[in-house]
């Protein structure tokens, strides 16, 4: 059985390389130096060009844009072994995602824990086809590490809810569909009083007003809600239920964040830096650069080993939700140091906003971006904490 296993998966790895040959533009498998090129979908989303709308209708078609999910729900039905090497053929050709959308990567797999049938049949192809960018709903000017002290009301009003308040950091949330939300919905519990809502962002009485970082973008957004009216049947799970669900699904969220030091950057750093700063004999010439940069590569295949060993230990049963949170902060400690890296390999260009030649500050806009990967999805002392606690089983006190 084990060998047939082995073929199966070889003829798969096969036909995947040939099919992603064949079918993967070539400007698709160029590293992308503009976040304006992610194709986000939605209602308002729009193609950067004809490749993109190419590469994402080819993968559509397939069903690989969520391939690990159930064809009923519009996956390509794959299983983790074939996933694992559809990744890795991609990764070799350097093939760029046909589609971002936290619809994948957060709340479909909250979904298919916790929604009925009804709810999964209808939301989750919707996903998978791109017709709906969502936005997260959870932290609050007063409640961001301590999530569960969140106030954003849901009041019964029979046939609907009422919702009530606002949300901070709601990533893209002037470019998003529909929320996914923590309310409070029994004010008598702080953590039996949570519920999970879905929530369309075009009902009236929900506004948006954009954050500005440091680099300059503004990614983020203030989320208000001002007496909306939220179908009953948009609730997930059980009410009062949902922080067993906003659990759920911050593991998701921690490990996609940690997913930024799992990155293609490895060869291309190296390349990047021989040539901007030239090489003796076929290697880089700044020795000191040259070591950290194999230093840092070093540390990312540790970090791809680990996430494929935790794979496997949660194939076999015995996986804890609380590694999400080493791979957060491992993840993005590895990004940040990756960036800081670059800086110091493009000198001058790398550290200024507005030339042509730094193409406008768009690797200083990237480093600074990386500061808020210490916080967001749960600041690094919070995540030290759960390891230490639920992974090292060290003492509170």
């Amino acid at each position: 059985m084990e060998t047939q296993v082995k073929v199966d998966l070889t003829s798969f790895r096969m036909e995947t390389r040939k099919w992603l040959e064949d079918n993967c533009p070539e400007s698709m498998r160029e590293k992308l130096t503009d976040p304006n090129q992610v194709y986000w979908g939605g209602r308002k989303a729009e193609f950067s060009n004809k490749d993109q709308k190419v590469w994402f209708e080819k993968m559509l078609e397939k069903k690989w844009i969520v391939p690990y999910w159930e064809s009923k729900y519009g996956g390509g039905g794959l299983s983790l072994e074939q996933n694992n090497v559809l990744n890795q053929e991609m990764g070799r050709l350097g093939c760029r995602k046909p589609h971002i959308n936290f619809g994948i990567t957060m709340l479909g797999p909250a979904m298919l824990k916790f929604a009925s049938e009804e709810q999964k049949l209808h939301y989750l192809p919707q996903i998978s086809e791109a017709k709906i960018r969502w936005v997260q709903g959870y932290s609050e000017p007063n409640a961001g590490s301590d999530l569960a002290n969140l106030q954003t009301k849901a009041e019964d009003k029979g046939d609907h809810f009422l919702v009530t308040g606002s949300k901070v950091w709601t990533s893209f949330g002037d470019k998003g569909d529909w929320i996914f939300c923590l309310v409070r919905t029994d004010s008598s519990s702080k953590h039996k009083g949570v519920s999970f809502l879905l929530i369309d962002m075009a009902s009236e009485g929900v506004t948006t007003r954009p954050i500005k970082l440091i680099s300059g973008n503004s990614p983020f957004t203030e989320t208000f809600f001002d007496s909306v009216k939220v179908p009953k049947e948009n609730l997930v799970g059980t009410l009062n239920e949902g922080w067993t669900i906003a659990k759920y699904l911050l593991t998701h969220e921690r490990q996609m964040i940690g997913g930024i030091g799992d990155t293609d950057k490895k060869e291309y750093l190296r390349d990047e830096a021989i040539k901007v700063l030239g090489k003796n004999n076929d290697i880089l010439s700044d020795t000191i650069l040259r070591s950290k940069i194999a230093e840092l590569e070093m540390n990312q295949e540790i970090f791809d080993l680990t996430i494929q060993r935790t794979m496997d230990e949660h194939k076999a049963g015995n996986s804890s939700g609380a590694a999400s949170s080493f791979f957060k902060y491992y993840g993005t400690e590895l990004s940040i140091q990756s960036e800081e890296l670059r800086l110091s390999v493009n000198g001058f260009n790398a550290s200024e906003w507005t030339s042509k030649e730094s193409n406008n500050g768009l690797q200083a806009r990237y480093f600074c971006r990386t500061k808020g990967h210490s916080i967001e999805g749960g600041t690094h002392e919070v995540q030290l904490n759960i390891i230490a606690k639920r992974i090292l089983g060290l003492p509170s006190k």
